[in-house]
C-alpha cells in the first residue's frame, strides 16, 4: 500500500546539520528553517572556516550565537577532533554538555584540512571519550587517491577497516558512522553492538551516482552510489530498530560555490523540507519494490525521525507532535537573503507540509 495522506509524529531530531558561521549570512538564512521543518533538536557540525570549533569555549559561544537566531531549538554541540584537543578538554566538554567529537579524515570533505591522518595519536583522547560517554562522530571516508585506487565510489568502504579497529580498541566508545551511503556501511553498523550506530540523510534515500554527476546541487561527500546501495539504506530505515536514525547532513552553499569557477562545493541543502524528502523517498521505493509496501509504519517513522536519535544522545522524548500532510508544500527554486542564494534539494517540486500541534 502507498503511504497515508497524513501522519502525526513526534517532533523530529536531526542529528547532523551544517549551520555555518553564526551570525553569518548563510547561518541567518538557514537556522530559522529548522523548526518550520518539524525539527526541534539538531546536532551541529564543527567544521567552520577559517577555524573549526576545537574548544569548549568556542562551542559554547557558537551555541549562544545559534540560540540568538532561534531560542526554541535545542542545539547539540560538537568539537572538531584536532591535535589541540586533550583528555582534559574532553572532561570539560562532558561537564559543559558537549554531545560529540567529530572526526574528519584530512582532505576528505569540506573544511577537513585540519583533520585526522591517523587515530593513533588520539588514543588518550578516545579513551577519555569512552570513559566519559562522549560520542565519536565519524565522517567515514578515506581521501580519494588514484594511486591507491580510491575514488568517491569506494572511499566509504575503504574506511570501514578503520571503524572496525576503533571498535576493537575502544569497545565501549559510542560511535556514529555519519551519513552512510553503502551497503557495506550498513552491514558494518549492524555487525557491532548497540554503542555503534549510523545516520542516514534524506537525499541519499533518493539519489544515485547519475543524479549528482548531472546536477551540481546533488553533489555531496560522501556521494550517492548504486541502486543496490540505495536499497540497503532504505532497508536500514524501515528495519532500524535503533541502529540508524536521521542525520540530514544538510549542507548549505551559496550558488556561486556550487556553480561558480573552480571545484564544486560538496553539500546538498535539505533542511527546510527534510521530512518530506524522506517520505517521498520511501514512497518511491515502494513503487520500485525496493521495500515492502507495508514496511512504512507510524512506529518506523517515529523511530527513524525522532526517538532513536534522541535516545542515543540522551535527549528527552519530544514534548510536541507535528502533522505531515502530503503535497502541502512547494519547494522554492532557491532561498535568498542578504546577498546569498541557496538552491534546495528537489527545487520546484511539491512535498509534504509540516504543521506543529
Amino acid at each position: 500500500m502507498a503511504l497515508k495522506d497524513s501522519y502525526v509524529l513526534p517532533a523530529a531530531a536531526d542529528m547532523h546539520v551544517h549551520l555555518r558561521n553564526a551570525p553569518g549570512t548563510i547561518s541567518q538564512l538557514v537556522t530559522p528553517t529548522i523548526r518550520p521543518a518539524g525539527v526541534d533538536v539538531v546536532f551541529v557540525m564543527p567544521n567552520l572556516a577559517p577555524r573549526p570549533v576545537v574548544s569548549v569555549a568556542e562551542a559554547l559561544e557558537y551555541k549562544r550565537q545559534l540560540q540568538a537566531l532561534d531560542p526554541e531549538v535545542t542545539f547539540l554541540m560538537s568539537l572538531y577532533l584536532h591535535s589541540s584537543i586533550t583528555p582534559d578538554e574532553i572532561r570539560e566538554a562532558k561537564k559543559a554538555g558537549i554531545a560529540g567529537i567529530k572526526a574528519y579524515p584530512k582532505g576528505a570533505t569540506t573544511n577537513s584540512q585540519w583533520g585526522v591522518v591517523s587515530f593513533d595519536p588520539f588514543h588518550d583522547v578516545l579513551k577519555t571519550m569512552e570513559e566519559e560517554g562522549i560520542v565519536l562522530n565519524l565522517h567515514g571516508e578515506v581521501p580519494s587517491s588514484p594511486a591507491d585506487g580510491v575514488t568517491v565510489m569506494n572511499a566509504e568502504s575503504r574506511f570501514l577497516p578503520t571503524l572496525t579497529s576503533l571498535v576493537q580498541k575502544f569497545p565501549k566508545l559510542k560511535i556514529v558512522l555519519e551519513h552512510c551511503t553503502t551497503a557495506d556501511a550498513v552491514a558494518a553498523v549492524h555487525s557491532f553492538g548497540d554503542n555503534v550506530v549510523g545516520t542516514i540523510t534524506a537525499h541519499h534515500l533518493s539519489l544515485l551516482v547519475d543524479d549528482w554527476s548531472a546536477n551540481v546541487n546533488n553533489y555531496c561527500k560522501p556521494s550517492a552510489k548504486s541502486p543496490e546501495d540505495r536499497r540497503a539504506l532504505l532497508d536500514a530505515v524501515v528495519n532500524s530498530n535503533g541502529k540508524f536514525f536521521l542525520g540530514t547532513d544538510s549542507a548549505p552553499h551559496d550558488i556561486s560555490a556550487k556553480k561558480g569557477k573552480g571545484p564544486t562545493a560538496a553539500g546538498v541543502f535539505t533542511q527546510p523540507y527534510a521530512l518530506g524528502y524522506v517520505l517521498t523517498a520511501l514512497e518511491e521505493a515502494i513503487a520500485r519494490n525496493d521495500i515492502p509496501s507495508d514496511s512504512v509504519t507510524d512506529s518506523v517513522l517515529s523511530g527513524f525521525l525522532s526517538t532513536y536519535g534522541r535516545a542515543f544522545y540522551g535527549v528527552p522524548p519530544a514534548s510536541r507532535n507535528i502533522l505531515l500532510t502530503r503535497g502541502g508544500a512547494a519547494i522554492p527554486e532557491s532561498l535568498k537573503g542578504d546577498g546569498a542564494e541557496i538552491v534546495p534539494f528537489r527545487a520546484g517540486e511539491t512535498t509534504w507540509s509540516v504543521a506543529w500541534q
